[in-house]
């Protein structure tokens, strides 16, 4: 369900006019991240944040339980389905002037560049290859955005393009379903449809695939979405940032490609998604959709693997555990090792028992003081990592920590004393 008809029960509402150039929008939504916020007046638009910034928030919007959310996404995956085209998209139920000014977009830090879009999901075709894809989007004035490409899909489609002298048309869709954004954060094949990613989410959920409308430059998007704008990726570029990013830090000023946006289009009473920079929001639509692959890296190497975690320590990005049932000694280090390939980006991952919780982090800590020692760390340096690292110098040092009870040991000595023994 798009996300005017999802904010849970859990909703705070800010009726008073926020200017969108001050921080009062930060400010309200770090105040408690778990509450969802609903802005009734921002630029005299209505626009919601915090709107995913839990796992039990996502998996109600998807109709699953939290503990499924990693196999639910990773057989969508596995299975895409094809959307249903319809007639009348609600997304084109108003044509509206082009004035990108007059949108609620905050600008979210002091230190940011401008006013920025940071729940905008790109869609975009070239010649048969189809991509779905998040990316921020700095307001330069009524019509033009820049855009933040990071050298992936989107970026390979917009190259060819400017290959054969043209510009990119695109679609920037906000206020999508949770299976949309999960989608379009996804790592896939070049030219892979993310939507019938989504769609398989969508109907694997709530019985039905889901619906997509034509907009007026040929492209299909979600027709739920709040706004949808359609425009190009031109051939201009523009200082872009500085702006805070997942790890909560300033990211450095590059020059990006320019969007001018030629139609605006609304659903009727449209509200803006506000996806807080560095915030749980943030963390979990980017980080959820990368737990798929290390799952399934993991299961190649060790046949039973319970679950995997990216944590909000370390920004559901940079740090994560893996809970296995070890089959043989070693499992753990090969864990780490596949783990690492399932996310390229992760900087630190740690290799558990299935009795551990990996979402409580209280007990991951206690594994490692107690089920190991510096002997069993994995260091690997010179490893390519994430852009994202303020740490990072180029390559980074990847550390897996292999916190499983040895086998051979006495079980007992590793477990916690219950009051009911069995």
């Amino acid at each position: 369900m798009p996300i005017r008809d999802f904010l849970g029960e859990n909703v705070c509402s800010v009726k008073g006019k926020i200017d969108p150039n001050s921080t009062k929008i930060t400010e309200k939504l770090l105040s408690d991240q778990d509450l969802t916020v609903l802005f009734e007046n921002v630029n005299g638009n209505k626009a919601a944040g915090n709107v995913f910034s839990t796992r039990k928030k996502i998996a109600s919007a998807m109709n699953i339980k939290p503990e499924k959310l990693v196999d639910h996404i990773l057989s969508a995956i596995d299975s895409p389905c094809d959307v249903k085209e319809i007639k009348n998209p609600e997304f084109k139920n108003t044509s509206m002037k082009v004035d990108l000014t007059s949108l609620p977009i905050p600008k979210y830090y002091p230190g940011d560049a401008g006013r920025y879009i940071t729940a905008g999901v790109i869609v975009a075709e070239y010649k048969g290859k189809k991509n779905v894809s998040f990316h921020r989007m700095m307001v330069m004035d009524k019509d033009r955005l820049a855009v933040r490409l990071v050298p992936r899909h989107l970026f390979t489609l917009y190259n060819e393009a400017k290959k054969d002298k043209k510009e990119l048309n695109i679609s920037i869709c906000i206020g999508l379903q949770a299976e949309v954004l999960i989608a379009a954060a996804i790592s896939t094949d070049f030219g892979a449809d993310e939507l019938r990613i989504a769609s398989s989410m969508y109907k694997a959920g709530h019985g039905k695939p889901l619906e997509v409308g034509k907009c007026d430059n040929g492209l299909l998007v979600p027709s739920c979405s709040d706004y949808v704008f359609e425009g190009k990726i031109t051939f201009d570029t523009t200082p872009e940032g500085p702006f805070v990013d997942i790890t909560g830090t300033y990211d450095i000023v590059r020059k990006e490609p320019v969007i001018k946006i030629e139609k605006m289009w609304s659903c009727k009473d449209p509200l803006f998604h506000l996806l807080l920079p560095g915030g749980n929001d943030h963390f979990l639509l980017m980080g959820l959709p990368r737990e798929p692959m290390i799952l399934k890296t993991v299961r190649q190497a060790v046949p039973r693997v319970k679950n995997v975690r990216l944590t909000e320590g370390g920004c559901c990005w940079l740090n994560g555990v893996v809970s296995i049932s070890k089959n043989k000694e070693g499992d753990g280090v090969n864990a780490i090792l596949a783990a690492f390939t399932g996310h390229p980006s992760m900087k630190q991952v740690i290799i558990v028992d299935d009795d551990i919780d990996i979402y409580n982090d209280r007990e991951v800590e206690w594994a490692v003081a107690t089920r190991m020692q510096g002997n069993r760390i994995v260091i690997i340096p010179g490893a390519a990592g994430s852009s994202l690292d303020p740490s990072s110098e180029g390559t980074t040092y990847k550390v897996g920590y292999d916190a499983t009870i040895p086998l051979g040991s006495d079980k007992k000595m590793f477990a916690k004393a219950k009051v009911t023994e069995k």
